[in-house]
């Protein structure tokens, strides 16, 4: 599967420990063809091995007190799924905040929608994307949203790169 230029590539493994020779040669392919690359929920090992950034899932409810000695353009993002996890989204600094699910899919059984979506959005300053059940059927509904962009991993397989958003 060829993806988008703009696509961002985020390392999720909750099931084990990572594997650095894994997180090392994502990183020089995401380097090579000039994507970002973020890992989840361990900010010390993105910082060691010079990532671009970090994912904070919305399980992760700890406040981040530590300053952490970060380089330019190092990205914190998040995920919530409602009103308090946006809080602590803000109170562990995150830059962008992945707000979900916007729409019913596998995953998720309730969905926000386009009203409760918006609503949520207006209590953050921070950068939202949009996330969950997002598909080529609904993604019209996008311009609806005041986002900064969205996610969806099925999307993009099933679409193998043949799409363009435009707001």
């Amino acid at each position: 599967m060829r993806l988008n230029k703009e696509v961002a590539l985020i390392y999720r493994n909750y099931q084990s420990d990572y594997v650095i020779e894994d997180l090392i040669n994502f990183k020089n392919f995401c380097k090579k063809s000039k994507r970002i690359f973020l890992i989840a929920n361990q900010i010390e090992l993105a910082i060691k091995l010079k990532l671009n950034g970090v994912y904070i899932p919305s399980f992760n409810k700890k406040i981040i007190l530590k300053r952490y000695n970060v380089y330019k353009n190092f990205i914190i993002i998040g995920s919530a799924h409602n009103l308090k996890e946006i809080r602590i989204k803000e109170k562990q600094n995150v830059m962008q905040i992945f707000l979900s699910p916007l729409f019913k899919d596998t995953k998720f059984n309730k969905k926000l929608g386009v009203i409760k979506f918006n609503n949520l959005r207006k209590n953050t300053k921070k950068q939202v994307i949009a996330l969950g059940g997002i598909k080529k059927s609904n993604l019209s509904l996008l311009k609806q949203l005041e986002i900064n962009g969205f996610a969806a991993i099925e999307f993009f397989k099933e679409n193998n790169n043949n799409f363009k958003y435009n707001k």
